[in-house]
């Protein structure tokens, strides 16, 4: 049996500042499993939030018979499974293991890739990133370098919409108009264009350039080497032309997204199958919900705002199906309250949390003004703020006796307003930095 373990984060130094660390990554997985207050937590990695209706399906028994029932999204599009047994793991291991979703044991942990959601769904693609993510996948798992990688560690396959490319990933792959890549590293602007069939292998080689240079230093992310990212980049220029790829006259300048564009909510396309968009509340998913959307269609895509799409419906079928998914407590339009509304677990999930900031933030979209032009906003319990957003965004921090709230744009974030006990003062301050223009 595989026992659960606790983990705790430790925030990264800023880039090109010495750091190291004392201890190994002990980011949760589907076998090693995080202590929660409301039991154990496993965190089952999706490349590119892509289920068939089979793996759905198993996900969704998983979380009936080893946990709370309900299936919680993830900012990575990853699916995790709470309320479990400490000593489930070799049963959710067989489970999970019989679709595919856990093709390497040694692996499972690293397998953290993001993928434009709407991918070849609605004409504004310029590659087609489904064959980079399949093919990175395969090499990832058959790579013992990249074994070495931390849970954290992500990779990103924008088709050209710069959507991912705004997630702030390790390494990230940028779809072109002629079919081929470009590749950054970390936030650098500086790009090497690759070609389309060489993309996944380059994405591969970067990650392994990336651990040869963070052996010494325990680093698990881009940002946290004490070395430049440029010279990373030439480290990996290096790399693929000793692999056999050629990049290195193809230097490119390509300044990263400062935010990115979630997909819209409703119909997604004008012609063929429809492919339908839906927010997730906290992105909680009752298994009833789950059951709801993942029959639908072909496949569904999770996304890393927490949203699914849906692909292959009927189109004659697609606005009955809207509407059911609305009635059932889903976002299914951009009018609604919940959009841009996301928190951590809070209370009673953690322990850390100083405040139960789901209810928090359910209480101000219940009393806030609908209408304001509004930037995203997460709530966090405390200063941790796990899976918080990218780009501008409003932080709401539960801390004692009340909550700060704050703008962030990309790196800046401004002055902290502290709110002490009053819900009414709270959901005016809230919604007065989300009318703030980003």
């Amino acid at each position: 049996m595989l026992a659960a373990m606790s983990t705790s984060d430790t925030p990264p130094s800023a880039s090109g500042e010495p750091f190291s660390r004392d201890r190994g990554d002990a980011c949760p997985g589907s076998l090693r499993l995080h202590r929660a207050d409301d039991g154990a937590l496993a965190r089952v990695r999706i490349p590119g939030g892509v289920l068939d209706m089979r793996q759905a399906d198993v996900l969704r028994e998983a979380a009936r018979e080893l946990g709370d029932g309900e299936l919680h999204l993830t900012s990575r599009g990853n699916v995790q499974l709470r309320g479990l047994d400490a000593d489930c793991g070799g049963r959710l291991a067989e489970l999970i293991g019989a679709v595919g979703l856990l093709p390497s044991w040694s692996h499972e942990r690293i397998r953290n890739v993001v993928a434009s959601p709407l991918s070849g769904l609605d004409g504004r693609s310029r590659s087609d990133v489904r064959p980079w993510l399949t093919a990175l996948d395969g090499l990832l798992c058959g790579s013992d370098k990249a074994a070495g990688l931390s849970g954290r560690f992500l990779f990103a396959l924008d088709d050209g919409r710069s959507d991912v490319d705004a997630l702030g990933a390790d390494v990230t792959l940028l779809g072109r108009g002629d079919g081929g890549a470009r590749l950054r590293i970390g936030s650098a602007e500086a790009v090497l264009r690759v070609s389309g069939a060489d993309a996944p292998r380059a994405a591969l080689v970067a990650a392994e350039t990336f651990v040869d240079a963070a052996r010494e230093t325990g680093a698990w992310r881009v940002s946290e080497l004490p070395l430049p990212t440029e010279e990373l980049l030439s480290q990996v220029g290096r790399a693929l032309r000793a692999a056999g790829v050629d990049a290195a006259d193809r230097l490119e300048h390509v300044p990263p997204p400062t935010a990115a564009q979630e997909p819209e909510y409703g119909l997604v396309g004008t012609s063929g199958p429809a492919a339908l968009c839906v927010g997730v509340p906290f992105g909680r998913l009752t298994g009833a919900q789950w059951e709801s959307l993942t029959r639908a269609g072909g496949e569904v895509r999770l996304t890393p705002w927490r949203s699914v799409v849906v692909t292959g419906v009927a189109r004659g079928a697609a606005a009955a199906r809207l509407a059911e998914w609305g009635a059932a407590g889903l976002v299914v339009g951009p009018d609604s309250a919940w959009t841009g509304v996301g928190a951590c677990i809070g209370r009673p999930g953690c322990a850390k949390s100083l405040a139960d900031v789901r209810g928090d933030a359910e209480a101000a979209v219940t009393a806030g003004d609908p209408g304001v032009a509004r930037l995203p906003v997460y709530w966090s319990g405390c200063e941790r703020r796990c899976g918080h957003p990218k780009g501008s965004w409003v932080d709401v921090v539960a801390v004692p006796g009340g909550h700060q709230v704050s703008l962030v744009r990309g790196d800046v974030r401004g002055a902290p307003v502290t709110v002490h006990g009053s819900p009414s003062d709270l959901v005016a301050a809230v919604t007065a930095a989300r009318g703030t223009r980003s």
